[in-house]
């Protein structure tokens, strides 16, 4: 018998348009958002990319060494990808704290 029809496919790449669940590891799962400063930033990056009507967040948490999103990615940013513009955005911003 053929179970594999009753194995959800997974999707790799987010399509624009839908909504996804979409999660970010710290590099080595370091305790890096224990701080408040660091979940400001990452905040302010999905206020931003929001306000500009690139995503669309409909929730989040912020764990210690991860974070989990559901939302949808609108549009690219230029050429870069939605989900690309907030980790770059993210990772210079940590990088100056």
């Amino acid at each position: 018998m053929d179970n594999s029809i009753y194995v959800p496919k997974r999707k790799s790449q987010m399509e624009t348009g839908e909504v996804c669940f979409w999660t970010a590891i710290i590099n080595g799962w370091y305790h890096l958002l224990e701080d408040d400063k660091f979940k400001e930033v990452i905040i302010g990056s999905l206020r931003t990319l929001s306000e500009r009507g690139l995503i669309d967040v409909f929730a989040f948490v912020i764990m210690p060494n991860h974070i989990h999103l559901i939302w949808r990615i609108n549009g690219l940013n230029k050429k870069e990808t939605a989900q690309g513009s907030f980790l770059k955005f993210t990772v210079h911003e940590f990088k100056r704290l």
